[in-house]
């Protein structure tokens, strides 16, 4: 994935200077884990102010349509495929054309604003906006759940291991599949629902 931003070395990363005051304080890169953006992080207006200007200050326009894109992944609070950002889309602007999501998505992503899920075809906000640090993603393979674990350690090991069998990582991300534990806990009860209805 083309990025604006470092990739990950292991380095924090400091806050940009157009970061407001209460986000470089939210701010968490010291945390092991990082929950999805509309958990903990700034407000969505204020991810979408942080958005503009982060934009602004690399020569880029957040255009309307591109913020509209972004506004829905951070409302969505999950991993979201395009043709359901397109069918959002269509229930505001009724013309909406598959080409205008993913120009905005491939321009959201080129910016380093969203995370691409290749393992279901899906996107989302990176946590920390303008200060991904490109960590490892684990994703709910029932619900599209994302959320971050940021240990550059482990993923420098990690790269080390790869390279040493010989491939290169074909983007920043890192993935791992599995099951959140919202999803853990229907699955359980309804597990116990059926043996339950069995006796």
């Amino acid at each position: 994935m083309k990025t604006a931003k470092p990739a990950a070395t292991g380095r924090s990363v400091a806050p940009t200077p157009a970061a407001p005051a209460a986000y470089a304080h939210d701010h968490r890169a010291h945390h092991d884990v990082h929950e999805p953006s509309h958990a903990h992080g700034p407000s969505q207006e204020a991810a979408l102010a942080l958005a503009e200007e982060y934009c602004r200050e690399r020569g880029e326009k957040l255009t309307p349509i591109r913020r509209k894109v972004l506004e829905l992944l951070l409302n969505s609070g999950r991993a979201t495929k395009a043709y359901s950002l397109l069918d959002e889309m269509r229930q505001i602007h009724a013309g909406s054309a598959p080409p205008t999501v993913y120009r905005a998505l491939d321009f959201l992503l080129s910016v380093g604003l969203v995370h691409r899920i290749e393992s279901i075809n899906a996107f989302t906000v990176c946590h920390d906006l303008t200060q991904c640090q490109h960590g490892i993603l684990v994703v709910c393979q029932q619900c599209g759940s994302v959320t971050e674990l940021h240990q550059p350690k482990l993923r420098q090991a990690l790269v080390a291991q790869i390279e040493e069998a010989g491939y290169r990582l074909a983007s920043d991300e890192i993935e791992l599949k599995g099951l959140c534990a919202a999803c853990q806990a229907a699955k359980a009860a309804s597990t116990a629902a059926l043996v339950a209805a069995a006796k």
